[in-house]
């Protein structure tokens, strides 16, 4: 029986790549669509989904171009400061790649002025995968409590019904 060096049993760090985070940007624009499924319907004062039994998502629209749309999803709480969004996360969505990438997130546990901005030159490979993987988890939760964006012209409150999620069904078959 071989014996492993004590160095050897520490939990390695994993590396990510481009690649990954390119998969990540994917299956990110794909649950947004799944969440928004016409983008060029939602106003530019956005809306609010409403999913029995969870809280209310609110979205907002800061840019809309012909190859990208830059949006804002979050949660609002309340404090003894008052009202504040959390996770409060901007989206740019690529329309011509079919990507979505977290510009900038904001508001961590307890810490108000938290913000995590990816334009900043000092951010990692490793932390744009790290806030892109939350979103990412984040939209796939969000979508199983029934939550779904639709345009003015139909009813814009409760589950639109279940809408699987793409990437399992495609990786079952």
């Amino acid at each position: 029986m071989l014996l492993r060096e004590p160095t050897q049993l520490r939990r390695r760090r994993q590396v990510h790549d481009l690649g990954e985070l390119m998969a990540i940007y994917e299956c990110n624009y794909i649950r947004l669509r799944q969440l928004i499924p016409d983008f060029a319907a939602v106003s530019a004062a956005g809306g609010i989904s409403v999913a029995v039994g969870a809280l209310d998502l609110h979205l907002t629209v800061s840019e809309r171009n012909r190859y990208t749309t830059t949006l804002t999803l979050t949660y609002l709480f309340e404090d003894e400061q008052g009202e504040f969004p959390a996770p409060d996360i901007q989206i740019r969505i690529y329309h011509d790649a079919r990507l979505a990438e977290v510009v900038s997130c904001g508001r961590r546990r307890g810490v108000r002025s938290a913000t995590y901005d990816c334009w900043r030159r000092d951010y990692t490979l490793d932390a744009k995968w790290r806030i892109n993987r939350f979103l990412q988890k984040w939209l796939g939760y969000c979508l199983r409590q029934g939550h779904r964006f639709r345009s003015a012209d139909t009813d814009s409150h409760g589950p639109a019904g279940h809408w699987p999620d793409l990437l399992v069904a495609l990786s079952k078959g």
